[in-house]
């Protein structure tokens, strides 16, 4: 597998190439704009980009959609209460398939209805649901701090090897484990959902 984080914007967006070495086929992961780079690094890995998977519709992770799309032929896939243009809505644990591999969609709602993660054999990108150290807002008009804390809770149960790959790079490190924020993430402290909407009401 070919996996390549990639910083990009004025607010420190993470965006993903993830590749099929055996069939080339690759997909781009919020594309959060600056598309000369991602092109420059698709075509250092010599892959075509089959997908765009957006983790969520916020402006600073589609930015790049259209223009991506245009240019590679890719078809944009989104969860299906996202109200933004895609060519394919996918549901909590459906797989997507690119090549040989697998990716595994986790609807993870609270930041905003449609947000997920992506699990792709021992790596998880968690979009603004979880960072490293943090978890993303729930002050916006559409979110919600009881689902975030459903979702967090749903992403703590996973296997603690697992590596966390978030939408942006607030924490003291650009990726790190379930297990290293299980024992250092703020957001998974909270013994009750009750504590952390009040801790989140706070923010």
């Amino acid at each position: 597998m070919i996996f390549v984080q990639i910083f990009i914007g004025f607010m420190a967006n993470f965006t993903y190439l993830i590749g099929d070495e055996k069939s080339r086929l690759a997909i781009v992961v919020d594309p959060a704009g600056d598309l000369e780079r991602i092109l420059k690094e698709v075509e250092k890995h010599s892959l075509k980009v089959k997908y765009i998977i957006n983790t969520h519709a916020h402006f600073d992770h589609i930015d790049g959609n259209k223009d991506l799309a245009l240019r590679t032929g890719a078809r944009i896939i989104m969860h299906e209460k996202s109200r933004e243009k895609k060519d394919t809505s996918v549901g909590d644990g459906s797989i997507i398939e690119v090549g040989n591999l697998k990716i595994k969609v986790i609807h993870t709602p609270g930041h905003t209805p449609e947000s997920v993660c992506l699990l792709l054999d021992n790596k998880l990108l968690t979009g603004d649901t979880l960072f490293v150290g943090g978890c993303g807002r729930s002050d916006f008009l559409e979110s919600n701090p009881k689902e975030l804390y459903r979702s967090l809770q749903k992403l703590m149960k996973l296997d603690e090897d697992i590596e966390v790959y978030p939408g942006h790079d607030y924490g003291e490190k650009p990726f790190s484990t379930i297990g290293y924020e299980k024992k250092n993430n703020y957001a998974f402290k909270f013994r009750t959902e009750e504590e952390f909407v009040q801790f989140m009401g706070k923010g």
